[in-house]
């Protein structure tokens, strides 16, 4: 039976945005478009469902519980069981986009399950005690239903990776969470990036940029923390999100925070900036990769998927430097020295890494795993006479 002809059922986590999990299965969805779509929920305006081939997912019934589009995470307790409610038993083939329930979904041993995991649920494994603290769940009794929870959810997330027949992690420090928790090895396939969005500007103008949704995680505060020490720097930052008016409170007059913007002035500013700033630890993190694109060498914090992704000062052809701490000290250190040794980081560099990473790239690799371990299973599942 060829690909073409066999029922795929496509599972996402939940359609409220198109960021970068959303990028990676609207490239699967166009890979294989006769696949049926299925969520948690699915809130998606009409210009983000064209990403999607104007398709409407099938839902749980979160969906409908009150204000799910606002609250969803709130919902998070129910996810599991919801999850398990979708009827994919219509399909041959499943694939699972997860980084948090969707590879949860009941398959059958007629049924092949493909999961690209962005991560093992992150706050329920090793960044548990993170997201408590920042989430100021640590203590009190609050603390321990949330910790009880989390060991349910640890449990869960075990029990069903054996649904799953092969594992995809979007980056090898993926891959070794996964070997790490589920005890399975995983292999990898870069996300898409669209690096043909972005042009390259050779002559950079004498600022940093930084860009993300302003949430803990992303440590957005550093930066402007960092860059408000160093006030003979000028740092544009672009991003919205709860943590906006906590980082107001520490910009200082060389830190222009410009609020959410659309993609054309995000790019303008990307493209002409001298450097890209990123403090996060990143399952993959596309941006840094978009930010190369550009042309525009990247500062990154040391760990997780941008190890992979940004080649070292310590390289030929260096297209970033990194520093070891989410510290400010650590920080400026590094944009210090990065302006020591800036004429190490070409554009023409920066640009030759991003293509690595490229849309082209990831839509021939998947469909070529997918086939692969398609026709195999097939073989398995064949019964002699």
């Amino acid at each position: 039976m060829e690909l073409n002809k066999v029922k795929i059922a496509m599972v996402h986590e939940w359609l409220l945005s198109y960021a970068g999990s959303e990028q990676v299965t609207s490239a699967m969805l166009h890979t294989f478009p006769q696949a049926k779509l299925y969520s948690v929920v699915d809130f998606l305006t009409d210009e983000q469902r064209n990403h999607f081939l104007g398709k409407q997912a099938t839902t749980t019934f979160i969906q409908k519980l009150p204000k799910a589009k606002i609250l969803y995470q709130k919902y998070l307790p129910l996810m599991p069981l919801a999850i398990e409610q979708l009827d994919l038993s219509d399909a041959n083939l499943i694939i699972s986009s997860s980084h948090s329930v969707a590879k949860g979904v009941i398959s059958g041993p007629d049924q092949l399950h493909i999961s690209y995991v962005h991560s093992p649920v992150r706050y329920a494994w090793d960044l548990q005690h993170q997201y408590l603290k920042v989430s100021g769940l640590n203590k009190g009794v609050k603390g321990w239903l949330a910790k009880w929870f989390l060991h349910k959810i640890r449990i869960w997330d075990c029990r069903t990776s054996n649904g799953v027949d092969h594992f995809i992690a979007n980056s090898q420090y993926i891959a070794r969470r996964i070997k790490k928790v589920y005890g399975r090895d995983a292999d990898v396939i870069y996300p898409p990036v669209e690096v043909d969005d972005f042009d390259v500007i050779s002559e950079k103008q004498d600022y940093y940029f930084t860009a993300s949704r302003m949430v803990p995680y992303k440590k957005m505060d550093l930066i402007v923390e960092a860059f408000s020490s160093m006030p003979d720097k000028k740092l544009i930052v672009i991003g919205d999100g709860p943590e906006m008016n906590k980082i107001k409170s520490k910009a200082a007059n060389n830190v222009m925070l410009m609020g959410y913007q659309p993609f054309s002035v995000l790019k303008e500013h990307m493209q002409n900036a001298k450097a890209f700033v990123f403090a996060a630890e990143e399952d993959f993190g596309i941006i840094p990769v978009e930010a190369q694109a550009c042309g525009t060498p990247v500062i990154a914090f040391a760990k997780g998927g941008v190890l992979e992704t940004v080649v070292s000062d310590d390289y030929n052809e260096p297209t970033g430097l990194f520093f070891d701490e989410q510290t400010v000290e650590a920080l400026c250190n590094a944009v210090c020295k990065f302006e020591q040794t800036a004429k190490l980081f070409t554009p023409q560099a920066c640009r030759k890494n991003a293509e690595k990473f490229s849309r082209s790239r990831f839509d021939n690799e998947f469909k070529a795993y997918v086939e692969d371990k398609w026709e195999s299973f097939r073989a398995q599942c064949q019964i002699k006479r």
